[in-house]
């Protein structure tokens, strides 16, 4: 017995010292978590219910030359409900007005919301969704409803705001106006102006601290932010919204007439390279429909044709090699080179006719016959002029994707003595429609090449950040004696040439037609198909703008698919409605009358602006001119959504007036 007993003693012992080396054990982990790792544990705690979230920085806003919106940030607002924050007293007495005032702005009846805000009541919700998709306006209503005029932590209202980019022009100019677009692996792919001045537009975020609560939701801890953020500068483009309708509608009714497949447009201001209007049509096969699929303009580079014909005549007149009275026999339309025709669009060719005379008819046989004996004996010469008139390199533009040219040169491999003659009708080369403008708009400007600009300045409200002068990229592409024959030349191509049926004896043009097969090496020639082009310039005797009309693929059924029938008539119809749609010349008789409707209207006006404001008026009614005017006065800023009359404003009447603030009118 005493020996059982002596071994219970050892177990009681043992286990006892057992539990004393654990009770060691934890102390030491406890202190260890205390003292070592405590501030370790006390972040992880932290980080997983307390965490400061994002809040995106309103984008700048991209306006035209003309101050049209382009693109801008509209808030977006979503409306939560945490059910226990409010005290049992506050939401009874509150929760059935609130039903009442969400039923008339939301259009749903009062015992929806009723029901719904009781079940998350029931159910401890602290998240329960009341609306999304909300606008400034209505966001304001709703923080003013019963209950959730209280405030996050009294009446249970959670905001959560987002801004979402409008195009308020819709789709005319989208790829050039740009977006933030996806690739398959979801990267960024900045397009167009939006993506290019993105360091301006994108601004600095804000954050804001939020808590953890039910079901992985996160809460606002407190309703300022932690951090601002810092909106965005604004963009003013050098796009004309009037003259880019224009040249929208006039290429989308060519393409349409023709089924073509796609085509481009560029209007651009002489002597700044302001871009004044650009569109890029393609046409969606399974619907038919045309919209802006590609910048065609930027980055499509491909043989261009006739149009390249000027690079010719110019390199000939500055080497002074021949003069434009130089006459060539267009040998019946057809001349060979190694075994390989070069024919004339004209069946039979042309005769004998001037060099001049070649290039406004836009004789293949001719312009090939002028560069190749002048220059086939040392094709560098030739080629050190196109490289010199640039080309052979890209604009530089700050939109990505402009396609690359290529220019042959003498020194490459694949060099052939076909490259000589093939380049002097077009071929064999490659450029972009903006790289031809821009070679174009050179000689329209006397012999000066500026870049094309989209971007005129860099704006803070009415504080000029940076401002983009134009860029002189040549001072002078040739002399004047050359210029002054160009301008002789292209005038008559309209005049007598390839381009008469565009002549009109009341507006002068001046330019170059291009038709150009593409993709006739491919597949045996089955994939071949057309290019028409016209560049040039308006008016003809002191430019201001230049312009490149290029169609794709325009249907060959009545063999009327060259640069003068297809596009051509776009190029006429862009400039006659630029210039030549002149107001009317009636006379205007008792110009002095009084009207009483009008003058009615300035009076109620007149009284509202000599009005000394302290707080924002009611402005509900006032037509949409007469509100900005008023504010402007006031020093507040305006946006317009809509035309017409102020139906709604996004600062409530009574308000203080702060000045520039931005107020929001819905016109209708």
């Amino acid at each position: 017995m005493a020996v059982e007993d002596k071994n219970i003693s050892y177990r009681i012992y043992l286990v006892a010292f057992a539990i004393f080396l654990m009770a060691i054990a934890i102390a030491i982990k406890l202190t260890n978590i205390q003292w070592v790792e405590g501030d370790y544990y006390r972040k992880l705690a932290k980080e997983r219910t307390v965490k400061n979230f994002v809040i995106p920085a309103n984008k700048g806003n991209i306006y035209s030359a003309d101050g049209s919106l382009l693109a801008t940030s509209i808030p977006n607002y979503e409306i939560r409900f945490d059910a226990l924050a409010p005290k049992s007293e506050a939401f009874e007495k509150n929760v059935k007005s609130l039903s009442d005032s969400l039923s008339i702005l939301l259009g749903k009846p009062s015992y929806f919301f009723l029901n719904e805000f009781r079940k998350a009541r029931a159910n401890k919700n602290r998240y329960f969704l009341v609306a999304r998709d909300l606008s400034f306006t209505e966001y304001m209503q709703i923080k003013g409803f019963p209950l959730f005029k209280l405030g996050p932590y009294k009446g249970g209202i959670i905001v959560e705001q987002k801004t979402v980019r409008e195009h308020p022009i819709g789709k005319i100019a989208e790829r050039t106006v740009g977006y933030i677009g996806f690739d398959a692996e979801g990267n960024q792919n900045p397009v167009g102006i939006e993506g290019a001045f993105g360091k301006y537009l994108d601004g600095k975020d804000g954050k804001i601290l939020k808590q953890k609560i039910a079901k992985g939701q996160w809460k606002p801890i407190r309703d300022v932010n932690e951090i601002d953020p810092q909106d965005g500068y604004d963009v003013v483009s050098t796009i004309d919204v009037y003259i880019q309708d224009i040249a929208h509608h006039a290429l989308l009714k060519q393409l349409e007439l023709y089924q073509a497949d796609h085509g481009c447009v560029v209007v651009m201001e002489t002597k700044t390279g302001y871009v004044k209007a650009i569109t890029n049509l393609g046409r969606d096969e399974k619907l038919g429909l045309y919209s802006e699929r590609l910048n065609y303009a930027i980055g499509e580079s491909h043989e261009p044709g006739s149009t390249y014909k000027l690079v010719d005549l110019m390199t000939l007149l500055e080497d002074k090699k021949i003069d434009t009275s130089a006459v060539f026999d267009s040998h019946g339309g057809v001349i060979k080179y190694s075994g390989k025709s070069v024919r004339d669009s004209h069946e039979g060719g042309y005769g004998k006719i001037s060099l001049a005379r070649g290039f406004e008819l836009s004789s293949n046989t001719v312009m090939v016959q002028a560069v190749y004996n002048n220059y086939k004996n040392n094709p560098s010469e030739f080629v050190n002029h196109v490289n010199k008139y640039g080309l052979n390199k890209c604009l530089g533009l700050p939109i990505k994707g402009e396609g690359k040219p290529f220019v042959p040169q003498p020194s490459d491999k694949n060099w052939s003595n076909l490259s000589l003659p093939w380049m002097a009708f077009g071929y064999g080369v490659s450029i972009t429609p903006l790289q031809t403008l821009t070679f174009y708009n050179a000689v329209a400007n006397n012999g000066v090449m500026v870049k094309p600009q989209f971007v005129s300045e860099i704006k803070e409200w009415n504080r000029t950040i940076k401002k983009y002068d134009t860029e002189v990229m040549n001072q002078k592409i040739c002399s004047q004696e050359t210029i002054l024959k160009l301008h002789a030349v292209l005038e008559n191509v309209v005049k007598k040439g390839t381009g008469s049926k565009l002549y009109s004896k009341d507006f002068s043009m001046a330019g170059k037609t291009g038709t150009a097969a593409v993709n006739y090496s491919k597949n045996g020639g089955s994939e071949k198909y057309y290019a028409s082009s016209f560049v040039g310039y308006f008016p003809a005797e002191s430019p201001k703008y230049s312009c490149i009309v290029v169609v794709h693929k325009p249907s060959t059924a009545n063999n009327n698919y060259y640069g003068a029938d297809v596009a051509g008539p776009v190029f006429k119809r862009i400039a006659q409605k630029i210039f030549t749609d002149a107001p009317s010349t009636n006379e205007i008789k008792n110009i002095n009358r009084a009207i009483s409707k009008q003058e009615k209207n300035y009076n109620t006006y007149f009284k509202k602006s000599e009005k000394k404001y302290l707080s924002i008026p009611n402005l509900k009614g006032m037509s949409g001119m007469d509100a900005v005017a008023l504010l402007g006065n006031l020093g507040v800023k305006v946006k317009i959504v809509g035309v017409g009359k102020v139906k709604k404003q996004s600062i409530q009447p009574g308000e203080n007036l702060t000045k520039n603030t931005t107020i929001t009118l819905e016109l209708s």
